[in-house]
């Protein structure tokens, strides 16, 4: 399968992103190519045109299926298991939240609210830090309940959201003693 010069580059450019975001390269570039692909595609057929190794395919491939970004479908006619990516954005951009929440965010989470519990309990703990632990687990768990508010509206309520942007902020309007120079 040979790629334009335009989707070549979003490949490789997502799997330089995905590298900063902790993701393994070959696993962001397949997501890419599987998002760009207008039809189903098997493991030799990524492998083929990523030039990478089909056992690294085989694995990345696992990887993206285990986040629910990829799925298996059929061929009439092809015994092997060809590869769909989610087409639509938002759900995209869910399923990774989710995941993203589920394995950074939630440990931490439980991890803030055990120093909590400890820190009641631990007379080398100074106060300072003691306040410090106390208001990000407040920020965390905040975040958190804002986060279970929104991911469950529609994409176009989303959309309209962010469409507002600082809008938002001026019909809350500023309190003065939170805002940051």
């Amino acid at each position: 399968m040979e790629l334009s010069p335009t989707t070549q580059k979003f490949v490789l450019h997502w799997g330089e992103m995905g590298t900063r975001w902790g993701v393994n390269r070959t696993v962001a570039q397949i997501h890419a190519l599987l998002f760009c692909s207008n039809q189903p595609l098997n493991a030799e057929d990524i492998a083929d045109t990523l030039n990478v190794a089909r056992s690294n395919v085989s694995n990345s491939l696992k990887e993206l299926q285990g986040w629910g970004l990829v799925r298996v479908t059929h061929a009439v006619a092809d015994r092997r298991d060809h590869f769909v990516a989610h087409q639509d954005i938002w759900d995209i951009f869910r399923v990774v939240m989710d995941e993203r929440k589920k394995r950074e965010l939630d440990p931490t989470l439980a991890l803030l609210r055990e120093c909590a519990d400890g820190a009641k309990d631990d007379p080398a703990l100074d106060t300072a830090t003691h306040a410090k632990m106390a208001a990000m687990l407040e920020f965390m768990e905040m975040l958190m309940r804002a986060y279970d508010d929104f991911k469950h509206l529609p994409p176009a309520t989303l959309k309209r959201l962010l469409k507002m942007g600082g809008t938002v902020a001026q019909f809350l309007g500023s309190d003065s003693k939170d805002a940051k120079p």
